[in-house]
């Protein structure tokens, strides 16, 4: 008994000091009295140990109150996160179609001004070759495309259709690949010239023009429709970089395309009277 009195005499003299208050008013009937000297000494000691117990129970009520709120903010930060990123991925989108509408809208504006219908194309691949400059399109011949078909935009030509590839797709051979030649006009003098690719991403050569012939830079060049590909007027590029070497027949300058050839991604196909076949050419990677 007395082992045990030892071994639990801190906890039996705190339960003592709180059971006495608890007894005393129930003895006295629940009637007021002025606590006597016992009374203020149970007061006295047992007055730390309330505040100690109520400032515990306080203090770890308060931090699961704070746990409990810090965890509902942090649940709130990660819905929001999610939210903003899918309205990012949403606004992105909404970018990309708008962007894709204008495109359209041009095209759709350049083809009500010609005679013939155009079939519209998605680019899905991208040759850069210097040997063979060419893209890939959508659609085959069982879309109606032929080879030889000229391939545009709204801003100027882009090339044409060279052969057909497994799964209703086509290439296109650009204008600035080495094997590309145009019958052109220049639009300012009319004088009659070629453009002729000249690969490695280099602009198109201004060909047959002679020293003389009224040509400048800024002049806009114009496919002639003399080639039996591609019909008179629509727009090339523009001329720049003119140069006469003296005692030369012929003059220098180069052409910059007016179709943004690097950054296609929709294109025109206008059917032509006279499609020209051309050779077997390379894959076009995808």
């Amino acid at each position: 008994m007395l082992s045990l009195f030892k071994r639990y005499r801190e906890l039996l003299i705190v339960g003592a000091l709180l059971i006495y208050p608890l007894v005393t008013y129930l003895s006295s009937g629940h009637r007021g009295r002025e606590p006597n000297v016992v009374d203020r000494a149970v007061l006295f000691v047992s007055a730390p140990v309330q505040r100690l117990l109520t400032g515990g129970i306080e203090s770890t009520r308060g931090g699961v109150d704070g746990y409990i709120a810090l965890r509902g903010a942090r649940d709130e930060r990660d819905r929001c996160v999610a939210d903003l990123s899918a309205t990012r991925a949403d606004l992105n989108a909404m970018h990309e179609a708008k962007a894709e509408n204008e495109r359209l809208r041009a095209a759709l504006g350049y083809t009500e001004t010609t005679l013939e219908p155009e079939l519209a194309a998605r680019v899905i691949g991208v040759n850069a070759s210097p040997h063979y400059i060419s893209l890939r399109i959508n659609r085959g011949e069982g879309d109606g495309v032929r080879v030889g078909m000229p391939v545009l935009t709204h801003d100027g030509v882009v090339g044409q259709v060279s052969r057909f590839v497994v799964g209703g797709a086509a290439d296109v051979m650009l204008i600035t690949d080495p094997g590309s030649r145009l019958g052109a006009i220049v639009q300012r003098s009319r004088v009659r010239a070629t453009a002729v690719g000249a690969g490695g991403g280099a602009p198109l050569k201004l060909d047959n023009v002679l020293h003389g012939d009224d040509v400048v830079d800024g002049d806009v060049l114009i496919t002639s429709g003399t080639d039996g590909l591609f019909p008179k007027g629509l727009v090339i590029g523009k001329v720049q970089k003119v140069t006469r070497e003296a005692n030369a027949m012929f003059l220098n300058a180069e052409i910059a395309p007016a179709a943004d050839l690097r950054r296609l991604e929709e294109v025109l196909l206008l059917p032509s009277t006279l499609a020209v076949v051309l050779p077997t050419t390379p894959e076009v990677k995808r």
